[in-house]
């Protein structure tokens, strides 16, 4: 059995780049880097779980 090679125009999704600690000011700010992170890393999750089903032998 072979492994399915997932098509070039349906790329893997790509986690994002988690913050740098001196990305943080600690001000309290609204919008904090990691509340960005979390909700990038959130619709990554997604994402990545819709890849999955779309290519369910390529993991």
């Amino acid at each position: 059995m072979t492994a399915q090679v997932p098509a070039p125009d349906d790329p893997r999704p790509q986690a994002p780049e988690p913050p740098l600690p001196s990305d943080c000011c600690d001000s309290g700010c609204a919008v904090c880097v990691h509340d960005s992170y979390a909700e990038d890393l959130q619709y990554y999750r997604e994402q990545l779980a819709a890849w999955r089903a779309r290519h369910p032998d390529a993991d």
